[in-house]
């Protein structure tokens, strides 16, 4: 048996109930505990149907599951390398820096706004219901591409692991036609186990990524560590080596590919206690932790392969030189734990996509709405989300049997279409910022809630230029990337032409919507 929020025509809670809540402060900040935080949720207009079980730690791995470290730095490594040498460790921690700014505008929304559907909730408060619809579609249809790129990663580890994980084929290489389809079919097969997990009790969840987050930190440390002590060159390698400027404008793909879905803890908020104090907390250390990570894992691997000139950095990545440099026990076993990250963090992807999409159908704002906003009072999970973004995942990995040069088009689609997303969030912040400051707020225990104060213009201004640089660097048709063998000049605007047919439908289902209101 499930249960649903009235049928409603709006898109979103009345402006005055918004407006009241958002300027006292007082609808989530006057007590601690489950009663104060559904009073909270309350004030915008919803109830409390997602169970509300979440501790800090279970915010903070949200956030840090979705980055995932050893998930996307073992994915991306070879790309990142292959263009821009061992200088493009430098693009690691000039992402981060973009990306914190970013996160620490998120983090004033999460303790503004402690709402499922974070970047939709918070682009439709700042700006208006059409805007923040436009932000939530195209943000949903990256998290759904996510989901599958993120899958896919197990083709990097698990037959370096064990000869049979590769059933297609003998080639392994996840560009060439058996290692696509190979990583199609392991992908479907983890697709099915983290939608079986998505329909228990959001308990379990928690407990799966819990577990999960820290084995992989556990395990990164241990990499990191144990590639340290094997090195044979010193860090001025990262300078006196590598590709120019534009190279290393390509390099930073690989950085920009791990560090986004920190606002998973923002999307988590309606089941996290205490969301004003947590949300923003957890927001900030999760990029900041695993970027921080990823960095050191980068350094950690250009200082002990084995060789920067023999090819294999460009082609094998990290894990020639976990296995070259550590050995096949040791490094297989490391291997197992790279699985693991990949197995959770597409859970976690999945999760915050989940929400995503009843978020926006609360609101009656997607089609099929009432079905993608009931949840089940069982398991506090919405099922069918669940079941339509494992479907739409699946869906988007069968591309990789018919054509395996695709998917790094593909794969930059979904990553622009976040960063847009995400501008989509910065923009109205900053515009509403210019007009008056944001009312200060309190957080559960009445203290002062997370604020940029006197820093949020330039703060916020930084971070909106940021991401609209990196989401042009990111979409830029560079032939040498998109279309190195030539004769497919589609994939080199695939990017564009997949956004403006985004674009096109979300405005088509507007309008039949408009026309046939239901």
């Amino acid at each position: 048996m499930t249960t649903s929020r009235p049928p409603t025509t709006r898109e979103r809670p009345p402006r005055d109930v918004r407006t009241a809540a958002h300027a006292t402060g007082t609808d989530a900040g006057t007590g601690t505990g489950s009663a104060a935080d559904t009073a909270g949720l309350a004030g915008f207009g919803y109830p409390q149907e997602l169970h509300r079980s979440l501790g800090r730690y279970a915010s903070f791995a949200a956030g840090f599951s979705f980055i995932s470290v050893l998930t996307t730095v073992f994915q991306f490594f070879a790309f990142g390398y292959s263009f821009g040498g061992p200088r493009f460790f430098w693009t690691w921690p000039a992402v981060l820096a973009g990306q914190l700014l970013v996160a620490a505008c998120f983090a004033e929304l999460a303790a503004r706004y402690p709402i499922s559907g974070a970047v939709y909730q918070w682009s439709t408060r700042l700006s208006n219901a059409v805007f923040g619809w436009f932000a939530g579609w195209i943000m949903v249809l990256g998290q759904i591409v996510v989901v599958a790129a993120a899958a896919l990663a197990l083709q990097v580890v698990l037959p370096a692991v064990w000869s049979g994980f590769q059933v297609i084929g003998t080639d392994t290489s996840p560009v060439s036609p058996d290692g696509a389809a190979n990583a199609a079919l392991l992908g479907i097969v983890l697709l099915v186990l983290t939608t079986a997990v998505n329909l228990l009790d959001n308990k379990v969840m928690s407990v799966v990524n819990r577990v999960g987050v820290t084995a992989e930190i556990a395990g990164a440390v241990l990499i990191v560590v144990l590639l340290l002590t094997h090195a044979d060159r010193s860090p001025s390698v990262t300078v006196h080596s590598g590709g120019g400027g534009s190279a290393l404008l390509v390099g930073s793909f690989a950085a920009a590919y791990v560090m986004i879905g920190f606002d998973s803890a923002g999307e988590m908020s309606e089941e996290t206690r205490d969301p004003r104090r947590v949300a923003p907390r957890t927001i900030l250390t999760a990029l900041a932790a695993a970027g921080a990570l990823a960095s050191l894992l980068v350094l950690a691997a250009l200082l002990a392969a084995p060789s920067l000139s023999d090819g294999r950095l460009g082609t094998d990545g990290l894990s020639y030189v976990l296995t070259s440099r550590l050995g096949d026990g040791l490094g297989r076993v490391l291997l197992c734990d790279v699985a693991l990250a990949v197995a959770v963090a597409t859970l976690a992807i999945q999760t915050s996509a989940t929400r995503m999409l009843f978020s926006m159908a609360r609101d009656r704002a997607l089609p099929l709405s009432p079905a993608l906003a009931r949840v089940s009072p069982r398991t506090g999970q919405p099922p069918v989300p669940a079941l339509v973004v494992g479907a739409l995942a699946a869906a988007v990995l069968l591309i990789a049997f018919a054509s395996p040069d695709a998917w790094l088009a593909i794969g930059t689609t979904c990553i622009v279409m976040l960063y847009l997303a995400y501008s989509m969030v910065t923009g109205p912040q900053l515009l509403r910022r210019l007009r008056a400051p944001l009312p200060p707020v309190t957080d559960e225990s009445g203290a002062p809630a997370f604020s940029l104060g006197r820093w949020g213009v330039p703060v916020n201004a930084a971070a909106l230029l940021y991401g609209l640089a990196m989401t042009v660097n990111l979409a830029w048709p560079r032939a040498a990337v998109y279309d190195p063998t030539g004769g497919h000049w589609y994939f080199r605007w695939f990017t564009l032409l997949f956004l403006g047919s985004a674009l096109v439908l979300g405005a088509a289902f507007r309008a039949f919507r408009r026309a046939f209101p239901s």
